[in-house]
């Protein structure tokens, strides 16, 4: 690694909230990716994990050999009543505990914070039908504690955060964040506030969601239906109903019209610069600032596209301590959707001024899908690495960028280089929720 170990002296304060490990667990090519190298070894080259089968989607494929080779002996009491939401938030959690040289089983997260962000509930409806469908009179007794514990697993959306902390043993803060694709961005939040604050000394922040192949089908389907209906009535002045899902997703690209979904999880470690100097951890970059607004429609689906509330919540990031000349790359949070394109276009447009042009601004949502909750953590992981080797990724699946772009996406499949200090990460919930990261190197 090229970033930075803690430093032994006291140049830097005490509570700067450091990042120290990474762990994934994300749709691969032929295996999951589970590593920052992985990660960048798709993200760096624009590559796309995406395969149709009806729809595009981004499936992680982790077999029980994989789990078990990272967490093995867990009772299988428990674990055989494991989602894949379960699976892949364990698996991330590990694979970051195991980059930040912090042993999972051995207590060194029992102060810790445990925190996830879920988004979907997919996950859990097998679990929830199957209690809601059991029938008391026929189940003996050991069939009856076999759905209490599956059902007290997995039907919340807290299900994550409740066998993470377990697996952890740990005594400090625990809970889940729902707030759709900002939920793990408004959980680095937290996490920065409690470090920040003295409340504990490191945090885990793990996003995951599971989106049902099924049920996208479904739509798919209900779509193309509705689709037929419309086309019989639709004027040439009429647009075209509503996206599909089967054609390839690109962000910034003047042909985008649809989102792609994936799943999986993206686990970020936390900690204070104090404690991370203490172990001699390497440190990816630092956690700045968090902050989350909504746009105050009536409408509970719409984001107003002028971008205001994101310009709110990124002034709110940068305080009087940074300027916005400081921050030269942006991670945006687009998935796709033109109407993400544009209050993007128009918030960057309002924060740079004429500089805007020579703003730097990806995503790689096309690299493993629209997985909901990861994305906080995902854009943090993947701006933090760019920050560590001085290149910026290219926007995944974007060729011909939009007309209406005030920044430069990076077309292509090559990085672009660029040496910076501070970075911007976006997240957006449906709904009009923005959460913007603010994001430093080791020492900036």
């Amino acid at each position: 690694m090229s970033g930075s170990a803690a430093p032994s002296g006291g140049g830097r304060q005490a509570r700067d909230v450091v990042v120290t490990g990474l762990g994934f667990c994300l749709p691969g090519d032929g295996r999951p990716v589970f590593t920052a190298d992985d990660v960048w070894d798709v993200a760096s080259k624009g590559a796309s994990r995406l395969l149709q089968d009806d729809a595009y989607y981004g499936s992680v494929h982790l077999t029980d050999a994989m789990f078990n080779e990272r967490l093995p002996d867990i009772p299988p009491f428990f674990s055989r009543h494991y989602t894949a939401a379960h699976r892949f938030g364990l698996v991330s959690m590990a694979e970051a505990c195991s980059d930040a040289q912090l042993d999972l089983f051995s207590g060194e997260l029992t102060d810790a914070a445990i925190l996830a962000g879920r988004g979907g509930v997919d996950a859990n409806i097998d679990s929830y039908l199957a209690v809601l469908q059991a029938d008391p009179e026929t189940l003996s007794v050991p069939e009856a504690l076999e759905l209490f514990v599956a059902a007290e697993q997995a039907v919340t959306p807290s299900d994550v955060a409740l066998v993470q902390g377990s697996l952890a043993r740990s005594k400090g803060p625990n809970f889940t964040v729902s707030c759709g694709c900002a939920s793990s961005a408004v959980q680095i939040g937290n996490a920065r506030r409690m470090i920040a604050g003295g409340e504990v000394d490191i945090a885990v922040v793990t996003g995951v969601d599971v989106f049902s192949v099924k049920l996208i089908r479904n739509i798919q389907r209900l779509l193309r239906g509705a689709q037929k209906t419309y086309d019989t009535i639709r004027s040439d002045d009429m647009p075209e109903l509503l996206p599909s899902f089967d054609s390839l997703m690109r962000p910034y690209d003047r042909r985008a019209d649809c989102i792609n979904h994936g799943e999986g999880s993206v686990t970020v470690i936390m900690e204070s610069r104090e404690h991370a100097s203490r172990r001699g951890a390497y440190l990816y970059g630092q956690v700045l600032a968090q902050a989350t607004t909504r746009d105050g429609l009536a409408n509970p689906l719409a984001s107003e596209e002028t971008g205001s509330e994101l310009v709110t919540a990124v002034r709110r990031c940068l305080g009087d301590r940074w300027e916005i000349g400081q921050v030269p790359y942006v991670h945006g949070g687009s998935d796709g959707n033109v109407v993400v394109t544009a209050f993007e276009a128009n918030a960057i447009k309002e924060l740079y001024g004429s500089a805007a042009q020579d703003l730097l601004m990806t995503s790689q949502e096309g690299c493993f899908g629209h997985n909901g909750a990861p994305a906080g953590c995902l854009g943090v992981a993947l701006t933090l690495l760019m920050m560590e080797r001085s290149e910026v990724c290219p926007t995944a699946n974007c060729e011909q960028p939009a007309d209406n772009l005030t920044f430069d996406p990076v077309p292509g499949v090559l990085t672009r280089p660029l040496d910076f200090d501070y970075a911007l990460s976006f997240n957006y919930q449906v709904g009009g929720v923005k959460s913007a990261i603010l994001l430093g190197s080791p020492d900036a």
